[in-house]
């Protein structure tokens, strides 16, 4: 049998080469992608000043890592509505809406809702909410009330003819520890069945 010259093609030149290029391609790819991580994954130290978009309005605060949008809006942007009555958001007091989202700013970082748009309690001074609230007599202490108004205006706007049963379900994330449930949902009910939803 003649033996290959060594200008003709050989398997095992292939898989050398082959190989190679597939290694050197690992070592490129895993390269960028280290410089890639390294960057998106930056850690900012110590306090730094961002604007945020708070009611419509662009507002700067200086935050750390660790600053919760709570927070800043209170002590920084003097919106007192949201309430800090748990450090572990579970009582709702805190809820703000981001990007139409209803989320705890107890315990939201400030550096997370950077380029959002975040709208407060304070917005919905004029909302067919807080006037719902007032005539069903839906607050005691008050402490729960601004969670409350801005998680039942966010449950509205993406269920606006919702039921009862909706309404109770779409609102178990927020307590009242004075136990004002049953004025809440009729002040919510009032606002699905009358269509006061703009």
């Amino acid at each position: 049998m003649a033996k290959p010259s060594s200008d003709q093609f050989s398997r095992r030149a292939f898989l050398k080469g082959s190989s190679a290029v597939a290694a050197a391609s690992a070592v490129v790819t895993s390269a960028a992608a280290q410089e890639k991580s390294a960057q998106s994954s930056q850690v900012i130290a110590g306090e730094t000043t961002v604007s945020l978009n708070v009611n419509g309005k662009s507002m700067t605060a200086k935050v750390e890592p660790r600053t919760t949008l709570l927070d800043v809006l209170r002590y920084q942007f003097n919106l007192t509505g949201a309430k800090p009555v748990s450090s572990d958001g579970s009582s709702g007091a805190s809820t703000v809406l981001i990007d139409n989202r209803p989320v705890e700013a107890a315990v939201t970082l400030a550096l997370s809702a950077v380029g959002k748009n975040i709208q407060t309690v304070e917005s919905l001074a004029g909302d067919a909410v807080p006037k719902a609230f007032m005539q069903y007599d839906a607050s005691q202490c008050g402490f729960c009330t601004p969670g409350f108004v801005v998680a039942v205006r966010a449950f509205l706007n993406r269920n606006p003819n919702a039921t009862e049963e909706q309404i109770r379900a779409g609102l178990n994330g927020n307590i009242c520890r004075c136990g004002t449930y049953a004025n809440i949902l009729q002040a919510a009910i009032s606002i699905a069945k009358g269509g006061q939803n703009g």
